[in-house]
């Protein structure tokens, strides 16, 4: 005899659903994309909300991997730049404000200081003035034009290809270094840690630390050095694009049954 199929709604009562579900209901479920790509990864066991039992299996690790790359396939940094100089320059630039905003302003500060000669014998004030948008604009317009100096005077105006030369320079340290050297010249130095790769890593359990310093080297420590370039770009986006600081959407996320975070929005399991 065929048993008839009950509506969703009617095994779970709307009153009985929490305000995040309640949202998710009326929006709609998790797009089949994501849905796919998430079941055919392994999932460590969940002991408890914000616990896996093995968060650092080569398992997981490697289906976390698996996903971001076919989630973000041949992503890139998403500083609009040219050359290492006018990466190493944005970089500093993005520091405490958006990509957006730096690839704003740099197109005009780049057409009138192109060199690194050039910007270190721009007058500060149009400095100050171009690049104001980014935020704390005075002591950025410092450090650029310092960062120049530096690269003349040291380096005969070439972008250094080392962390230990890179962070030589005015108001670069560990992050804009592996910035540049993995975005321009392909050198995995360490693993970038900005705010949505460290987020990302707290939620993921790849790390239990927030200095961004203990954070990369917990993530070297799991994550293969021929993935550390790419696995930065990947979580970037992915902390842009879906895993967001408030309310993250994870009826949407490739990587939700990986995920034992403990402000998930919504869970498979």
């Amino acid at each position: 005899m065929p048993i008839s199929k009950q509506p969703a709604k009617a095994l779970t009562p709307p009153q009985k659903l929490t305000p995040a579900k309640r949202k998710l209901a009326i929006e709609g479920v998790p797009s089949a994309r994501a849905k796919k790509i998430a079941a055919s990864e392994p999932v460590s066991a969940k002991m408890r909300r914000g616990r896996t039992a093995k968060p650092l299996s080569p398992e997981r690790i490697q289906g976390i991997l698996d996903a971001l790359r076919r989630l973000y396939p041949g992503v890139v940094c998403a500083l609009t730049h040219k050359n290492a100089f006018e990466l190493t320059i944005a970089t500093i630039l993005s520091a405490q404000t958006t990509d957006v905003g730096v690839n704003k302003c740099t197109p005009e500060l780049f057409k009138m200081f192109p060199t690194p000669r050039r910007l270190a014998d721009a007058p500060v004030l149009e400095v100050e003035r171009i690049i104001h948008g980014t935020g704390f604009y005075r002591a950025k317009a410092k450090n650029t034009i310092a960062a120049a100096k530096v690269l003349v005077e040291r380096f005969r105006g070439k972008v250094p290809e080392t962390v230990e030369e890179m962070i030589e320079l005015p108001g670069v340290a560990r992050k804009t270094a592996n910035v540049v050297l993995g975005s321009w010249y392909g050198i995995a130095s360490g693993v970038v840690v900005d705010t949505h790769v460290l987020r990302l890593s707290l939620r993921l359990e790849l790390t239990k630390h927030t200095e961004p310093v203990k954070v990369e080297l917990d993530l070297q420590k799991v994550i293969p050095r021929d993935r550390w370039i790419q696995f930065s770009h990947e979580l970037i986006h992915h902390g842009r694009q879906v895993c967001i600081a408030r309310k993250p959407r994870c009826a949407d996320c490739g990587l939700e049954t990986l995920c034992n975070a403990k402000d998930k929005t919504w869970s498979s399991h």
